[in-house]
């Protein structure tokens, strides 16, 4: 391989590295936000908002969880615990 392809090669796996490191920081933003509203809520507030629709930021989230597995699962690994605790609490799982 000539050296030009290597160094192409190279400048997009650390475009591509970069972009990888960004999703995980948003994802570890968004699910700080939710494990954050959670703690913060009441049982009554959390019950209200059970039935709210999405915002747009909420419908954005969203739809980067559904699209992309390791994005969801890494948002689902940290949120699981804190967030189904509280729902324990306030008696929103069966």
């Amino acid at each position: 391989m000539s050296k030009s392809i290597c160094v192409a090669v190279f400048v997009s796996a650390l475009i591509a590295a970069r972009v990888l490191a960004a999703q995980g920081v948003l994802v570890d933003a968004a699910a700080d936000k939710v494990i954050k509203k959670f703690e913060a809520a009441t049982c009554d507030q959390l019950k209200a908002q059970k039935g709210e629709p999405p915002s747009e930021k909420e419908k954005i989230a969203l739809d980067l969880l559904r699209d992309d597995p390791k994005a969801r699962v890494a948002f689902v690994d940290k949120i699981a615990a804190p967030v189904l605790n509280k729902m324990f609490e306030c008696s929103m799982i069966p």
